[in-house]
């Protein structure tokens, strides 16, 4: 399976495969396509060709499109901003102002539960206490994301819909926004854990707590989050380092369930599920469901390999509850034991997709207010009803 191509594989929409190589892919209209008909769009997408260049890192990626080798952006370009305050360049964002783009998805760092210290939840909720996500949000994702202060943590993402499927005021006093180095502190000191031996590290039960974090090589943004959970953990006396794998190394260790997860693996960066129809019940059970532990190759979610029956019990119970009161009943619990047990915490907001345009060659691009309707989403033009945007674009110069 592996060796096959699909070259012959068959298509239904407007584009089809013209080149692919490790550089980039293309993909080429076909003039044909049936959705052309009056009944349909009654006309062809603007674009000819659609490419995909594949760039080493976000930094490269930036600059080309600030250069205008690029239209349409989904990766995360650092102080957007910039490019249209500062160096009046023709780029803008689906929203005008900061986050700049819809909050869908929750970059998540997950605990290794089994590494030595972290099946204590005091140790689990000190450091996330304890990280400072305002710089997070300022930093690393230049504003970019809503801060915990705006829309508090929970298990939702912050769409309206999914904020109203929880009661706020029954887990308020839970939630924490960070950078709250005493209240750290004191969990430590309350559960005992301790430093002994005043080398200025804590110890559970005489041994050092002392963890790696990790992410992606290249992942700037979640690279320079994961460097402030770690500074987190210095503050209040728990050595956490760093290190950045590549992501051909990363995936493939983090996600084989079926065993311990090896050093260098202690707090570790994953996405969550985004928007969509099975939303937030899909992201939560990626999250806390323990029917993924002991898959070998498990890209749904749960890296950290928590386990509690009642919250199995919860996920497999909403899809069948259509009393909606009830469904927010259950909802509330999950997000009470999520923010109790700490099996894994959020470190920002993240767009469904980032989405910013160069409108050096093309214009028409989707926005806040353009009018639509239904309103194109801000997907980069390539998924689902995003597509449409493409039959909105017109050449700069034609």
């Amino acid at each position: 399976l592996l060796a096959d191509t699909a070259e012959d594989v068959v298509y239904s929409g407007p584009y089809h495969k013209f080149f692919a190589d490790d550089t980039k892919v293309v993909y080429v209209r076909d003039d044909n396509y049936w959705g052309q008909d009056a009944s349909m769009w009654g006309k062809l997408p603007a674009p000819k060709y659609l490419a995909h260049t594949i760039f080493k890192d976000n930094a490269a990626g930036s600059v080309a499109f600030a250069q205008g080798e690029v239209d349409v952006s989904q990766q995360f370009n650092s102080n957007i901003q910039v490019l249209w305050l500062n160096y009046g360049l023709p780029i803008s964002t689906y929203l005008p102002d900061p986050p700049y783009n819809i909050g869908a998805s929750l970059p998540t760092a997950f605990y290794n539960l089994k590494s030595y210290g972290l099946d204590q939840v005091a140790v689990r909720k000190a450091i996330a206490i304890a990280v400072d996500y305002d710089t997070i949000i300022a930093n690393a994702m230049t504003n970019q994301s809503a801060t915990f202060e705006q829309v508090p943590r929970s298990l939702m993402n912050p769409t309206p819909g999914e904020q109203a499927l929880y009661d706020h005021d029954a887990v308020k006093d839970l939630q924490w926004a960070g950078n709250d180095i005493q209240g750290a502190k004191k969990l430590l000191d309350d559960a005992g854990i301790v430093d002994t031996d005043g080398d200025g590290w804590r110890e559970y039960n005489g041994k050092k707590l002392s963890y790696v974090a990790t992410c992606p090589n290249g992942w700037s943004d979640w690279q320079a989050a994961i460097e402030v959970v770690a500074a987190a953990g210095k503050k209040i006396g728990i050595d956490i380092t760093t290190n950045f794998p590549e992501w051909s190394v990363y995936q493939t260790v983090v996600t084989k369930s079926d065993a311990p997860l090896p050093a260098g693996y202690d707090i570790f960066m994953m996405w969550s599920d985004g928007a969509g129809p099975t939303q937030p019940w899909g992201r939560i059970r990626h999250l806390l469901s323990s029917e993924f532990v002991g898959i070998a190759n498990n890209w749904n979610g749960n890296w950290g390999q928590y386990s509690n029956p009642r919250v199995d019990e919860l996920i497999k119970a909403i899809p069948a509850e259509t009393d909606p009161d009830k469904v927010k009943e259950m909802y509330t619990e999950l997000v009470k034991i999520y923010l109790t047990d700490v099996p894994s915490f959020t470190l920002m907001y993240r767009p469904q997709s980032f989405h910013a345009v160069n409108e050096s060659v093309w214009t028409g691009f989707p926005h806040q207010g353009d009018g639509t309707n239904p309103p194109v989403p801000p997907l980069d033009l390539t998924d689902g009803w995003s597509i449409a945007g493409l039959y909105n674009l017109r050449l700069v110069a034609p």
